[in-house]
């Protein structure tokens, strides 16, 4: 049966109607959702009050004899419902608009749930958020095998929670354990751990899917009820449907939830907080439980830093990384010059991403680590469930290597990795650029050297540019794109585009010392080092940067980052920047000691077989007269105030000099490189909030009591005076 076949009682309305609702001969009904003016579903006010009014013709038609089940479906190939509108969310400002909020949605769900027919929700493609909810609120649910189709519960993500009865229904059809991985997390699952944990009924075919789908709902019509929901044993329902037994499972979650997120993002609990109370208790009560949360999360502060970083992430991924036209490259060959850890996890990642790389070192050995490493991450996500065996082994495939050019001379792109020397990049990048195609993109990873010294090696310098992949390359999401005075439009987009591919969230930043974070970073890094030199301990310092809510303190990614590598990093921007970047002396005196971190085993830390093993108990021993005999007790305020207003004062710099475009762009790039707390909404909303004026105090004050490098930056002072934010002096442009 063709799908034209199946609507011949009710004509197709106006596409500009969405929701809009057919009517078989045979009384089904199919609700499909297709918002005309976007490339996704999203359930804005409109919409949703649309849909109310279809329920309401459904239960007509039902009570009538008319129509005797619902499809929900949508009319977007490989997507159903994103979700509700991030931006109705933004401009939620108090707790009791949240909750009348929550429950216009709940109340909408509630009458699709009570519908008198047969309900079954088609799930092809991203369902999240409240496509979720709605999903749920469904008699039935079944979803393609589309390699896109992914459900999930995002809200806390955004600070928030599912409040439209996710909450509430979740844990009821697949348990509360599972019901926690997603809810806590924001997970999303894919068809078969769907169906495994009973959140979908079948599987079916995405080439047929609305038509076999419709078949799954006719069936239903027709046979009658089948059980749905988790098939759980005696012992998990013991656990999870007794009162006891949600006390272990809930105050295990909460103890996790406080690890994880050092109790500075209250979604998570407020979730545990609905489950607890309302568990056991009617739908109904559950609901308001749910809706009353909702309302004070939606108003929070956290809630709204965290939607303003959503907003960033968008903006990045919608960009082209130009602000006028430009036309990307399609990139489907690759090539890595420099092999080792870095060039096999940027080489993973493209051909787990569906890329042929191949890779180029002056010897064998590097080449056969950096296709070890690569392989060692496959097998990772194997057994992570991110990709079956088969799928791995067709990835690998698509990497080889050697020590000659062989096929660089049909290659779309080439990152160069190579050792950081001047003399060598330029003497590699000029090899590449005589063998690739004219229109190939050469691309380097550097983190520290000049783009324009390297482009002076080139003939075709337009199209070259930086694209720094942060380490480890699997995990870390910020790529920074790198360009040149003589880089080109047309090479800008083609590298921002193929970061997007992988999955990556590109910034583009203009040329200088250290670029973007490595920059902002550097006086952070320092300062712990003033710190220690003024008797402040390793513990103290990292506590400090930990509490604020950074990922790890600043002397733990040092060690991270390879001792060696950032003593390079300081001497470059020393040399650019003079005396308010001189490394601090306990810096100078541990690169001096041939410590490398974590990878040499031992840096401010120790480790053993890759586990930290905490402090090393010998390390002030080791930096000698850099750090006093005995240890001082310094403020954490004191600590954490110096730490922040280095990197605020360094970024206010960075934009001055053009470097990066927008205070989101500094922003997006802090929290996707260093991890600075989303919580917080990024580095200068932070800073906006504190206020330019208060900032320049604080630095005044420093500069008198410690010297010149907290001489205050002459772009705050100049915000300061005007009574102007960094987000209002440098807004987000175009690309």
């Amino acid at each position: 049966m063709e799908q034209g076949d199946l609507m011949k009682a009710t004509p197709e309305p106006p596409t500009a109607l969405s929701p809009h609702l057919t009517v078989t001969d045979e009384g089904l009904a199919m609700v499909t959702f297709d918002d005309p003016d976007r490339s996704a579903n999203v359930l804005t006010e409109a919409v949703m009050r649309r849909f109310s009014e279809i329920i309401e013709e459904v239960h007509t038609g039902a009570e009538a004899g008319r129509i005797r089940g619902l499809l929900v479906v949508s009319g977007k190939p490989g997507s159903f419902i994103v979700g509700a509108d991030v931006d109705a969310i933004a401009q939620v400002e108090s707790p009791e608009e949240g909750a009348e909020a929550a429950r216009l949605g709940q109340a909408i769900y509630l009458e699709l749930e009570r519908l008198p027919v047969p309900t079954l929700a088609a799930i092809d493609g991203p369902c999240m958020g409240g496509g979720t909810e709605l999903a749920l609120a469904c008699r039935y649910r079944v979803a393609s095998d589309h390699p896109r189709t992914r459900i999930g519960l995002p809200e806390v993500q955004l600070g928030i929670l599912p409040a439209w009865g996710g909450t509430t229904r979740l844990p009821r059809l697949v348990g509360l354990q599972a019901a926690l991985d997603l809810l806590l997390t924001g997970k999303r699952v894919d068809p078969k751990r769907a169906l495994k944990m009973g959140l979908v009924e079948e599987v079916l075919p995405h080439q047929v899917f609305r038509e076999v789908a419709l078949d799954y709902l006719r069936q239903r019509v027709e046979e009658g009820k089948v059980p749905t929901g988790s098939r759980r044993g005696f012992t998990q329902r013991l656990l999870e449907d007794t009162a006891p037994g949600r006390r272990i499972v809930l105050s295990t979650a909460k103890r996790k939830v406080e690890e994880r997120t050092g109790g500075h993002y209250p979604a998570p609990f407020r979730i545990l907080e609905v489950l607890r109370k309302g568990l056991g208790r009617s739908v109904e009560k559950s609901l308001e439980l749910e809706a009353h949360a909702a309302g004070e999360l939606l108003a929070s502060r956290v809630s709204k830093h965290l939607v303003h970083v959503f907003q960033l992430r968008e903006r990045a991924r919608k960009g082209t990384g130009v602000e006028g036209p430009a036309e990307p490259r399609e990139v489907a060959d690759m090539g890595i010059l420099g092999a080792g850890t870095m060039g096999g996890g940027i080489a993973q990642l493209a051909a787990y991403h569906g890329l042929r790389v191949r890779i180029k070192d002056i010897e064998h050995g590097p080449v056969a680590e950096a296709l070890q490493y690569a392989q060692g991450l496959f097998d990772r996500a194997v057994d992570k469930k991110r990709m079956d065996r088969r799928e791995a082994r067709a990835a690998m495939e698509r990497i080889s290597g050697g020590t000659e050019y062989t096929g660089f001379g049909q290659l779309d792109l080439v990152v160069e990795a190579v050792v950081e020397r001047m003399d060598v990049k330029r003497q590699v990048l000029a090899e590449v650029e005589e063998l690739a195609p004219e229109e190939c993109v050469l691309t380097t990873n550097t983190s520290t050297l000049s783009i324009d010294e390297m482009a002076q090696a080139l003939d075709r310098p337009g199209q070259f540019c930086g694209m720094h992949f942060f380490n480890p390359v699997h995990k870390m999401p910020l790529v920074e794109v790198i360009r040149g005075r003589e880089t080109s439009d047309s090479a800008v987009a083609t590298v921002y585009a193929l970061a997007l591919e992988l999955g990556k969230v590109p910034v583009v930043v203009k040329d200088g010392p250290g670029f973007l974070v490595n920059r902002i970073l550097a006086p952070y890094l320092n300062e712990a080092g003033h710190l220690l030199a003024e008797g402040a301990s390793v513990k103290a310092v990292d506590a400090a940067a930990t509490a604020f809510g950074l990922p790890m303190g600043p002397l733990r990614l040092v060690d991270e980052v390879g001792i060696d590598v950032a003593r390079h990093a300081g001497e470059v921007l020393h040399d650019a920047f003079g005396e308010r970047m001189i490394p601090s002396q306990p810096l100078v005196a541990i690169g001096e000691t041939g410590r490398l971190g974590r990878k040499g085993g031992k840096g401010f830390y120790r480790y053993e077989n890759g586990d930290d093993k905490g402090v090393d108990p010998d390390i002030y021993e080791v930096l000698g007269s850099a750090v006093p005999a005995r240890r001082n007790d310094v403020d954490e305020s004191e600590i954490r105030a110096r730490l922040v207003l280095v990197m605020i004062n360094e970024a206010a710099r960075v934009l001055e000099e053009g470097i990066a475009r927008s205070a989101a762009d500094v922003d997006l790039a802090m929290i996707m490189g260093t991890g600075f707390p989303p919580f917080r909404g990024g580095l200068l909303k932070f800073a906006d909030e504190i206020h330019p004026r208060t900032l320049v105090e604080r630095l005044e004050g420093y500069e008198a009591a410690l010297g010149p490098r907290f001489a205050t930056a002459p772009l705050l002072r100049r915000l300061a005076r005007e009574d102007r934010g960094f987000y209002g002096a440098f807004p987000a442009g175009e690309g």
